[in-house]
């Protein structure tokens, strides 16, 4: 056997490997993506959930707009108050105070309270149950299903049904948002955590028609209005609504509600 029919061939492949290397590695280094430093620090700052609740899709884009000065060091509302420090410690800027908020289920009408029209027996999810007759089985077209689409859309698990409509462990709440866009009733906002004036209701309907379908209902009768000395709560489309920026939580709107669907501290 001649060897240099072995010799001359790997020689020639091994000159191709080491030339195609140092293509490579020339190439990588002209074609690199530069990482800001700053960034890093600031990705490695935020939560790493990727819940989309800053408006950004993930916790990358996210630090590039704060170290770009398009977004704020709080805009992660996962993250608090403790990671907008952290940010702000990292950027040599000042985070500033942010209150606290939660999510909140604007809705009381428990299996007792809230009556049914059929007995739905499709699956169990708000928005197929939405889409069916009536908007759902619940006579009371704003009110919560109570099956479980919020619960899912979860990812800190601070939602739990009971008694048929959705609650909020304010405890674990992030504030992220995704209940809130995944409720096809638009019933869950979020609103300071420290405001305990709430009004669990979200109906439209006319005091008469809620009054048939739920018996903790708000009927617009405008009796929290005249006794808030703060005008800090209106009656808009048949539902009273908390301005959160004037409430002084003197607890008066709480006190005069007929049918108590406004709670306090």
């Amino acid at each position: 056997m001649d060897f240099n029919n072995i010799l001359y061939p790997a020689l020639v492949i091994g000159g191709i490997g080491i030339v195609f290397g140092l293509i490579l590695g020339i190439a990588g280094k002209i074609f690199a993506i530069k990482v800001d430093p700053l960034v890093e620090a600031v990705k490695a700052a935020l939560p790493g959930v990727n819940c989309g609740a800053c408006g950004y899709t993930g916790c990358d884009p996210l630090a590039k707009a704060i170290v770009g000065g398009e977004a704020a060091v709080h805009a992660c509302p996962v993250g608090g108050a403790s990671t907008a420090e952290n940010i702000g410690s990292i950027l040599g800027i000042e985070a500033g105070e942010t209150a606290r908020e939660v999510a909140f289920v604007k809705c009381n009408g428990t299996c007792e309270t809230a009556k049914e029209k059929y007995i739905y027996d499709g699956a169990m999810d708000c928005k197929m149950a939405h889409a069916a007759p009536g908007k759902g089985s619940k006579a009371c077209e704003y009110g919560c299903l109570g099956l479980g689409t919020c619960v899912r859309a979860c990812q800190f698990d601070a939602i739990d049904i009971v008694d048929g409509i959705a609650i909020i462990n304010e405890d674990k709440c992030t504030r992220c948002g995704m209940c809130v866009k995944s409720c096809p009733k638009r019933l869950i906002e979020i609103i300071p955590t420290d405001s305990k004036v709430r009004v669990q209701c979200n109906s439209r309907e006319k005091g008469k028609d809620v009054k048939a379908s739920c018996s903790v209902g708000c009927i617009a009768c405008r009796l929290c209005v005249k006794a808030c000395e703060f005008d800090a709560i209106i009656v808009e489309d048949n539902i009273a609504k908390v301005d959160y920026e004037k409430c002084t939580m003197c607890n008066a709107c709480a006190e005069k509600c007929p049918v108590k669907i406004i709670t306090s501290a």
